[in-house]
């Protein structure tokens, strides 16, 4: 203390005044949580400008394996260091902002019945230490339906075709990509921006759906679709984490301009 909130200020020579909000071990969920907390403070308080950034640093996990804790050794071979930033507004104004990546039209959390334990981490003088259960995946496949329909149902959105959407879930691991993929009849290309990002940096928590949204408005732009979601109009965001916690945010995609590659 002072946190990295009050570093930004400096670094980015912003008004001491300037109103912020520092979270502190959230988990794998909170790229999904501060895109909430960013839309609400967006649209309630006008022509308000969000900075949102996530940083994770995993060395507090860091130990030698111990046969008695392999979920341990488990999140420190997929675990990794990242840090992402963007900025979350309501009511653009054309002559400045004319390059929107995406739209967030609905944002919600839940808690899993079932889950408590499945994810956690509590500080010991080792350091951070986590617990991973192996029924996570199925949890999270079991009711991941629930979650999505309950977004899409807020805005009208009915009968959606999950193949017709383009999907950035948060990459705990290959084995709940791979149970999402099952539980949903995705066809693989639906992943490939997350499973991309997890192969080349491994699960960053929080920093990860950042990442995976910029690579699919990359890719979306240098093969030619029409909108930053692979040329599809709707997308569905969704971290998972400790609780078992389900942040779900659905999104718009946008046009893409020839300049926006």
């Amino acid at each position: 203390m002072p946190g990295a909130d009050y570093q930004l200020i400096k670094l980015l020579d912003l008004s001491p005044s300037v109103r912020r909000v520092m979270l502190y071990h959230q988990g794998c969920f909170a790229g999904g949580t501060v895109l909430r907390l960013a839309k609400d403070l967006a649209e309630n308080n006008c022509g308000a400008r969000v900075l949102v950034v996530c940083s994770e640093v995993t060395v507090t996990t860091f130990r030698g394996p111990c046969e008695t804790h392999i979920d341990s050794l488990v999140g420190q071979a997929i675990f990794g260091d990242g840090a992402a930033a963007l900025i979350v507004g309501s009511d653009p104004d054309p002559a400045l902002e004319h390059r929107p990546l995406y739209h967030l039209m609905h944002a919600s959390e839940t808690i899993l019945p079932g889950s408590e334990g499945t994810i956690e981490g509590h500080l010991r003088e080792v350091g951070l230490h986590f617990r991973l259960s192996r029924r996570v995946p199925e949890l999270i496949a079991e009711h991941v339906e629930e979650s999505l329909h309950r977004g899409l149902g807020s805005l009208g959105v009915e009968g959606v075709e999950w193949n017709s959407m383009f999907w950035v879930p948060h990459p705990g691991g290959a084995a709940i990509l791979d149970r999402l993929e099952e539980k949903l009849e995705l066809d693989k290309d639906r992943l490939r921006a997350t499973r991309e990002v997890l192969k080349e940096f491994g699960n960053m928590s929080s920093a990860c759906v950042f990442f995976i949204l910029d690579e699919m408005r990359k890719r979306s732009a240098a093969e030619g679709k029409s909108t930053t979601g692979e040329g599809l109009e709707w997308g569905v965001l969704m971290g998972f984490g400790p609780g078992l916690t389900v942040e779900t945010v659905v999104l718009r995609s946008v046009p893409i301009h020839p300049c926006s590659s």
